[in-house]
């Protein structure tokens, strides 16, 4: 597998994060009852797969080598990806703090987190996209020679996080849509 393919793999895992929040947002919506367990285990799953595991990979390797190879953060496609990934940040930082204020039943904390989530998952659906589309086939072409050493990256970043901690985010992931669907 090409470390696009394996950046692109944990897109899909992504998207499914997704549609759990938009479904919990709907529920919300609805003024039916989410558990806070449900919607903290969305914003640890955001936190540390999405972004220590998964956003660590392109920014420290993937786009640190596209740098080193001639690519410009600034200004340029790079650096594009890298403003959407704080602007991310910021979006689950405030889904954090309406999800503290949710737990203590503080009028228009739902609604906060919803305009987050959904502020979060239109960010991600055409971040996803672009990098899928765009910004990885040039990857892919720039940094062909390398891609053996780029996977053993994503591999020490794996590492670092814990063996198992990728499975167990996969299967919580699966496990979050289905209880958000029912």
């Amino acid at each position: 597998m090409r470390s696009t393919e394996t950046l692109m793999h944990e897109h899909r895992i992504i998207e499914k994060m997704l549609n759990v929040l938009s479904n919990y947002s709907i529920k919300m919506e609805q003024n039916k009852k989410v558990q806070p367990a449900q919607l903290r285990s969305c914003v640890d799953f955001i936190r540390t797969f999405a972004d220590t595991c998964h956003h660590h990979k392109e920014e420290g390797v993937l786009f640190a080598e596209m740098e080193a190879h001639g690519m410009p953060t600034n200004g340029g496609p790079v650096g594009v990806m890298l403003a959407e990934h704080e602007m991310g940040r910021n979006y689950v930082k405030g889904m954090a703090q309406a999800l503290d204020a949710y737990e203590k039943g503080t009028s228009g904390a739902d609604k906060s987190f919803i305009e987050n989530a959904r502020g979060y998952i239109g960010l991600l659906s055409q971040h996803i996209n672009k990098e899928d589309n765009i910004l990885y086939p040039m990857a892919e072409d720039m940094l062909a020679d390398m891609d053996a050493q780029i996977l053993q990256r994503f591999e020490d970043v794996e590492k670092k996080l814990g063996t198992g901690v990728h499975a167990k985010y996969e299967a919580m992931v699966d496990q979050l849509e289905k209880d958000s669907a029912s």
